[in-house]
This record gives C-alpha cells, structure tokens and sequence, in this order.
C-alpha cells in the first residue's frame, strides 16, 4: 500500500508540472508582462519607467523560458517561469502580483469554502442516493416514472435560476435567511443555510438519476436474486447488498468534487459574497494577478489527484476484491 501510494505521487509530478506549465504558456499567450504592469498599476496613461520599475519589482523583467544572456544552468533559472514555478512544489506560494501573500489568502479563504462546500457535498449525496434508492425501489411505477420526469425538469434549469430565485424568494420576499455576507464562528450558520440549500436543490436532477442508473444494474445481478430468495424484503436488499456494492462508482463521483471543498464554488461564493477560494480565483481573474491564478491551478490540480489517490484506496476497503499493491 505504501509503495502503491509513493508511486502515485511520483506519477503526480510530471502531470503538475505540465498543468503548471500549460497555465503559464496560456497566460502570458494573453497578458505580456507589460499588460500586467498596466493593470496592476491601475492608470490609463502609464510611463515606460513605471512600468519597467514594477516588472523589477515583482520578477517579470526576465525572459520568459529561457535566458540566452547567461550560461549554464542560469539559462534556465534565470527565466520567469523557473523563478515562478519552482516553490509551487514547496507549497511556497509567494507574493501575488497586486502585493498580498498568497499563502496567507489561501488559509485565510479556505475555511469559509470548507464551511460551503462540506456540508453541500455531505447533504446532496445523502439526499441524492436516497431518492435514487427510492427511484429503484418503486421502479416500473408511476412514482418511478414522475421522479425521473422531476429529475429531468431539474436537471434542465441553470443553477443561476435557482441561485437568484432562492434570494428572491427565501432572502428577499420570505426574509427567513440573509441574501448574502459572511460572518465568523457559528454567525456564519445563517449566511450559509441559503447557498447549501440551493447547492444540493441543484444537483438532484443529475445526482438521483446518476445513481439509480448503478442502482439498477445492481438489482440485475445474481447475488441480489440469491438474497431476494433467502426471504430479505426489497427495502433490506436495497440498502443493504445494492448500496455497499454500488459504492465504488459512488466514490468515482465524489472524488469530482472533491477539489470543490478547498477551491470553493465560483458561482455560490461570488452571489453570496463569501469570502472563500472561488471568490478569490474570480478577483485574481479581474484583476490579472497571474501569481494568485496560478497557486490556485496548482492548488487545485494537487487536490485533484490527492482525490483520486484517496478514492483508489477507498475502492479496496469497501470492495476486498480491489486490492492495491
């Protein structure tokens, strides 16, 4: 097992770096250093001292890949994207472009996103392998029937519908919850109710019908019919034989999701106005701050895989015939 998990991370090197490198090319295909400066310095008419004396300031008067003034190993160390991509693997993220530490962003905003994200995530798949299980257990119905119909008519909406129509109507019409803001400690319950909600309200389209199509192939196979014929009720197979062998796509879904819990949501954090990670990767966008944009690719390419790492070794405790070597 532990050599099973060294040799992932080794594997996870050369596709962060390729991330990171695919980030930087595509970055500065857009923005030269220059554009950054003019951004960053926030004025229409910029001198060229001005703008020389902030790419100093902040390590983009280098060239970009490689430095044909200097000799040796300096060609390559004395670039941007060395300079700028090597304490990335240290979890050093450095100054961003507009001044602030990173680092200390990150631990700051993480934390609301967590507060966000986790019960969203524990909540829609508690709910939605529910009613999935429910679909199947009253399959060849009406109620099968009409919940399928309802999962496609949900499915179908933008989950901007239901994040302004939740405002209007919970926030603004039925003031039983705050539209938006943020508040620290258990404060911050009442600011989050509204975005979890409309969270797992949104994903029950896709969820419910994502897991009743495991569900179903389950029901077909031969240990099922072994268990039916030993006298267990419908609902006893369900939960009990289905469930636990369904459970490795299961885990293949939830490790998607997975990088959500510490990046944030874009869109709920940006409506609600919370503070978390996804907020602060939508301001680094605007304001072009290419050092906070690429701590968090990197941030998120990294729990990415520490997903999958987590779910692979998950498949061999629910499942012994996985086995990890």
């Amino acid at each position: 097992m532990i050599a099973y998990i060294l040799r992932r991370f080794l594997y996870a090197l050369p596709l962060l770096m390729a991330v990171n490198v695919l980030t930087f090319v595509l970055f500065f295909v857009v923005n030269s250093p220059d554009d950054m400066a003019r951004m960053q310095l926030g004025q229409k008419h910029v001198t060229e001292q001005a703008i020389q004396n902030w790419k100093h300031q902040h390590g983009y008067d280098l060239p970009l890949l490689w430095n044909g003034e200097q000799a040796g190993g300096k060609q390559l160390t004395d670039t941007i994207f060395y300079q700028k991509s090597v304490n990335l693997f240290l979890f050093d993220f450095g100054i961003s472009d507009s001044g602030r530490n990173i680092g200390t962003d990150i631990r700051q905003r993480m934390w609301p996103s967590l507060a966000l994200a986790l019960p969203s995530l524990v909540v829609g798949l508690l709910v939605n392998i529910t009613l999935a299980l429910l679909m199947v257990l009253f399959r060849n119905t009406y109620v099968e029937l009409g919940s399928s119909v309802l999962c496609v008519m949900l499915m179908s909406v933008s989950s901007l519908f239901y994040i302004i129509g939740g405002q209007f109507v919970i926030g603004k019409l039925l003031k039983l919850v705050p539209i938006s803001g943020y508040d620290s400690g258990l404060a911050a319950i009442k600011f989050l109710i509204l975005p979890v909600i409309i969270s797992v309200v949104a994903g029950i389209g896709s969820g419910a019908r994502w897991y009743r199509t495991f569900f179903l192939e389950e029901v077909e196979k031969e240990y099922v019919r072994t268990a039916r014929a030993k006298g267990l009720t419908e609902t006893q197979v369900l939960f009990k034989h289905v469930l636990q062998n369904a459970m490795i796509p299961i885990l293949t879904g939830v490790v998607v999701v997975i990088p959500q819990l510490f990046m944030g949501s874009l869109l709920m954090e940006s409506f609600f106005s919370i503070p978390g990670l996804g907020g602060y990767t939508i301001e680094a966008i605007n304001r072009q701050d290419f050092g906070a944009l690429r701590a968090m690719v990197f941030l998120g390419s990294f729990t990415y895989i520490i997903g999958l790492i987590l779910t692979d070794i998950s498949y061999s405790v629910v499942d012994p015939r996985v086995r990890l070597s």
